[in-house]
């Protein structure tokens, strides 16, 4: 069994085994690849930020936040200097704190979860759908039901578009109206993915993205942005990215946090944007040729009419995953476990149960006071 690899396609593997569910994934998009090709243009973009000593914010920054909102077709986007820091502006623009809860698919990276703990909210941990594994809109209601909303207090849905498949926002829309919920889409590995005609950073009323190296669209670093039509919640996000300042900067009117994304990200991302589009097809053609390939020996990622992913990761099931995870490896072709742990079985959210506050066991309050600053 061969898999055809190309520079462009970032493979992961999902394999099933029983009751568990774990993912591979390959090494990175071959950025040195991707560098070659856009290196003149990339080194001359980087050379003029250098020469015009304006590194924080800027003219490039605001030109690529016009040219991501072009894309997307949103009325604003606000840059930031990682995905993890687009959710935390995110949750702490619309309030969210103690008292709140945030309900969140349990099958995701940390940075979902955290940023949660990190503005003092309880994340209430959703399970996701086995064909899909995004947030399971059923399983979110009964959530919902169960662990209900403090009342007055402001509380919010983050749903992840885990390896680049936008999840329902229709319904996500839908429950999020019905209980009086903020949704944020945590697309930070759906960027360039659409539903219908809507590209992803319209399909929620804010969507945040990251451009870390192994994104879809990434940075030679690290950096996100913010996705809204909301005119009021822009302002107030700049706000918060910036050390919560008003127009004076000097005049604090909320409690911040330095989230500012940098000119020279800026000037990599405006070429790379370039090229954006290119790569999203390369990425849909490998995965057709997966699934032509491996459709009749394993079960391969769920396709959905209407719905493009971006193909962050290309996913398979199957109920021999170590015999595969051999043959990989013996055949040279990287994988790895993906998310072998969900986040309602990591250590750090123990104190957590869907949504009610645990006393932390004596080994956890232990290891609080040793890793806390003074």
């Amino acid at each position: 069994m061969h898999f055809p690899l190309t520079p462009l396609s970032r493979v992961s593997i999902l394999i099933y085994d029983f009751q568990e569910e774990i993912g591979f994934k390959t090494k990175y998009t071959n950025l040195k690849k991707q560098f070659k090709e856009l290196e003149n243009e990339i080194v001359n973009s980087v050379s003029g930020v250098l020469e015009s000593g304006q590194y924080i914010l800027g003219p490039l920054v605001e030109e690529i936040e016009d040219k991501l909102s072009l894309y997307a077709n949103v009325n604003n986007v606000v840059t930031v200097s990682s995905g993890t820091d687009a959710l935390f502006v995110s949750l702490h623009a619309l309030g969210i704190g103690p008292g709140s809860k945030v309900y969140i698919p349990s099958f995701t990276y940390t940075a979902t979860a955290e940023v949660i703990a990190l503005v003092g909210a309880e994340p209430v941990f959703v399970d996701v759908t086995s064909r899909s594994f995004n947030i399971s809109c059923k399983d979110l209601e009964e959530k919902i039901e169960k662990y209900r909303p403090t009342k007055d207090m402001p509380s919010a849905i983050i749903a992840v578009d885990l390896f680049g498949l936008p999840a329902k926002y229709d319904r996500l829309n839908d429950i999020a109206n019905r209980y009086n919920l903020s949704l944020i889409s945590d697309a930070a590995q759906s960027f360039g993915a659409s539903i219908g005609n809507k590209k992803v950073g319209k399909l929620a009323p804010i969507t945040t993205t990251s451009f870390y190296p192994t994104k879809p669209l990434s940075c030679c670093g690290d950096g996100g942005a913010i996705f809204t039509d909301n005119d009021d919640l822009a302002q107030i996000l700049r706000s918060v990215l910036t050390h919560g300042i008003s127009d004076n900067p000097y005049e604090n009117i909320r409690i911040g946090t330095n989230a500012r994304f940098d000119a020279i990200q800026a000037a990599i991302l405006l070429k790379k944007l370039t090229i954006f589009d290119q790569e999203l097809e390369k990425r849909k053609n490998v995965a057709a040729i997966y699934n032509q390939e491996l459709d009749q020996i394993v079960e391969t990622p769920m396709a959905i009419d209407g719905v493009d992913s971006a193909w962050a990761h290309y996913t398979i099931k199957t109920k021999k995953r170590d015999k595969l995870k051999m043959y990989l490896s013996d055949a040279n072709i990287p994988s790895m476990i993906y998310y072998p742990k969900p986040m309602h079985d990591q250590i750090a959210y123990k104190k957590y149960s869907n949504g009610d506050r645990q006393k932390p066991t004596p080994q956890l309050q232990k290891s609080q006071t040793k890793d806390s600053i003074p």
